[in-house]
């Protein structure tokens, strides 16, 4: 399925937009997984912690990825053993940071990697997944299918006029494994609306990097970056997250934004949430 992004009624923003604005915190996900089930009574383990009684999704999820997505270069066929830890967990954790209803881009998704996860874990989330490549926007595409998964693929990249003519005014871009903070934050600092953040997952080092690359982000627009540490409860290893603040005020010569008040697809999305 394909959908594009228009920018937030003002309805919404009445009702919602305070809280997108604050720094993301951990813990703000668990009240909108009650709708679905609370994670924290299926059990202790990991997936029924994260994904909750829509576990057997991420299961769907995983085995398609050690089958067809190893077949089809997605994945590496060395990465069964840790398919879930560094990859589905890793991923799913990002909802820690998300408030209840965020519209959310996940750039460069790839094999679907953060953005599948998330939408499993968090049906009351509206995202989209953004990938240049036409072989993994047809797995993108066959997995929400498969899944049932009321979100939005777009083939296109980031840093094109083309698609940001389409993408704009989200709360958070997503982003795993994808280029440096500094090319990160000249991409997608424009896909948001001002207020909205960037979390791009990093690796043991991503203290040094923000810090070797916090002038660049601030002269495109980023504000208050800070590392965060995401599924302390559920990853031996915490996932790193660098979160970066798009300023309400961009500075001079930073990258701007087109607005128009197109909602289709996100009444679409509403409208499917409500049906299954």
């Amino acid at each position: 399925m394909t959908g594009e992004q228009g920018s937030r009624g003002k309805s919404d923003e009445a009702a919602s937009g305070a809280a997108r604005d604050a720094e993301p915190v951990e813990g703000t996900w668990q009240e909108a997984a009650g709708a679905e089930g609370n994670p924290q009574d299926a059990g202790s383990a990991p997936e029924r912690e994260l994904f909750g009684v829509r576990r057997e999704l991420a299961e769907k999820f995983a085995e398609r990825l050690l089958t067809d997505g190893v077949q089809r270069g997605l994945i590496g066929p060395r990465e069964g053993e840790r398919l879930w830890e560094r990859h589905l967990y890793n991923s799913a954790v990002l909802a820690e940071l998300l408030p209840e209803g965020a519209t959310v881009v996940d750039v460069g998704s790839g094999a679907g990697l953060p953005g599948i996860p998330l939408a499993i874990a968090r049906p009351d989330l509206e995202l989209t997944l953004l990938e240049p490549m036409a072989r993994r926007v047809t797995w993108l595409e066959e997995i929400a299918d498969e899944l049932g998964l009321p979100l939005a693929v777009v083939r296109g990249r980031a840093e094109e006029t083309s698609t940001r003519s389409r993408l704009y005014d989200f709360d958070y871009v997503v982003a795993r494994a994808v280029s440096s903070l500094d090319r990160l934050a000249e991409w997608c600092l424009p896909l948001l609306r001002p207020g909205g953040w960037l979390l791009a997952q990093k690796g043991a080092s991503a203290a040094e990097e923000l810090e070797r690359d916090r002038a660049s982000i601030e002269r495109r627009g980023g504000e208050r970056a800070v590392v965060r540490e995401c599924g302390a409860a559920a990853l031996r290893t915490p996932a790193n997250v660098v979160a970066i603040r798009r300023a309400e005020t961009p500075e001079p010569g930073a990258a701007g934004r087109k607005v128009n008040g197109s909602r289709a697809r996100r009444a679409d999305n509403r409208r499917k949430r409500k049906e299954r």
